[in-house]
């Protein structure tokens, strides 16, 4: 078998649905398996995996292992030489994974392997490419000086070796996996995609950045920042510094307030409210129910040719191909004040998300 995809859930049941719609339409032409392990969600996940997706393996924990553990077991069940960790809050496009299979297969040396990652409202995410976040580099990033944390001498759409990617899109042969013994469970959860890619480069392989290829990560979902994210991080930021460097005084402070500032005044963000004077449905016919939903006036265009401000755009995957949802996506420009959503095929509700650090929203379609 050329390729695994794992997922690991934990209480995102619709976007896990929209997810797995555009993964099984990336691997039609592969020969592939879909692994979903789920972490004890206390939605209806598993149920929906199991009456919507039947072939899809899934295993169910019967507690909250964290990202490491949880996607260590994913792998041990695939039987595919390449394996992807995947965020259950992405959108792949339908040549997603044959154009990172290519790309892969050409590289001795591959590691891992990451793509251009962009947020609900199209905006790319810097950290889809990193550098090692040394103590230096780490001290610097929490100051707000990203230059040496992230890597900008790369444009966003070329591809090149970089040392760390992330974890919500990671590409790399089973057996490199194994080799260096996949994610490390004294993370529960973050740094697990800095450590994994740290210690690929150690091993003696080179991890690449691709570019040429978009995915949606709505992060929100999975990188909720409250108190909690924060203690975690900084606790496993903790984990990396001392596993691989000596240690850094003035790094060790800076952690402990930055746990304790975090814990005291760090509150969870709320998608900022939009002021949305229109509503259009980029599809060929109007959805009755999606109309009688919203309460308001619901314009139809076919393509999204000019972008507006204050307008939020339902993309109607009936109509259209994960790769065009991503290309509107992309191409919205960056001052834009306009939001998305997608009505996914064969669905009856609407997701999107106006922030990368805040949840998304799930609207419900009403039924006439």
């Amino acid at each position: 078998m050329k390729l695994s995809v794992v997922i690991l859930n934990y209480n995102v049941r619709y976007f896990l649905e929209l997810c797995l719609k555009s993964v099984q339409a990336s691997i039609k032409n592969l020969d592939a398996e879909i692994i979903v392990v789920d972490n004890n969600s206390s939605d209806d996940s598993c149920a929906m995996v199991r009456s919507q997706f039947p072939e899809i393996k899934l295993i169910e924990n019967q507690q909250n292992l964290g990202f490491s553990k949880g996607n260590n077991i994913g792998v041990s069940k695939a039987k595919g030489h390449y394996v992807c960790i995947l965020n259950p809050d992405t959108v792949v496009a339908e040549d997603t994974f044959e154009k990172a299979l290519a790309f892969a297969d050409s590289k001795e040396d591959l590691g891992a392997l990451g793509c251009r990652l962009i947020d609900g409202k199209g905006q790319f995410l810097p950290e889809s490419k990193r550098y090692v976040p040394t103590p230096n580099v780490a001290i610097k990033k929490m100051l707000g000086f990203t230059d040496s944390y992230y890597v900008k001498t790369l444009n966003e759409h070329k591809t090149g070796s970089v040392p760390i990617l992330v974890g919500a899109f990671m590409l790399l042969k089973k057996k490199v996996y194994v080799q260096v013994n996949g994610f490390d469970e004294d993370y529960f959860m973050y740094g697990d995609d800095i450590d994994l890619s740290y210690k690929i480069e150690k091993a003696g392989y080179h991890n690449y950045y691709f570019g040429t290829s978009t995915v949606i990560h709505y992060k929100g979902e999975s990188t909720l920042k409250n108190k909690e994210y924060a203690q975690r991080f900084y606790g496993a930021m903790q984990i990396f510094y001392l596993k691989y460097f000596t240690s850094n005084v003035i790094f060790n402070i800076m952690v402990w307030f930055g746990v304790r500032l975090a814990t005291w005044f760090q509150k969870p963000p709320k998608n900022k409210p939009i002021d949305t004077k229109r509503v259009v449905f980029i599809s060929n016919s109007i959805n009755k129910d999606l109309k009688h939903t919203l309460k308001k006036e619901l314009l139809l265009e076919t393509e999204l040719k000019v972008y507006q401000d204050n307008t939020e755009y339902i993309l109607d995957n009936n109509y259209l191909s994960f790769k065009s949802i991503i290309e509107i996506l992309s191409n919205t420009p960056k001052n834009c004040n306009a939001t998305f959503k997608i009505l996914p095929k064969k669905a009856t509700f609407i997701v999107g998300s106006n922030s990368s650090k805040s949840r998304g929203e799930i609207i419900h379609l009403s039924q006439n």
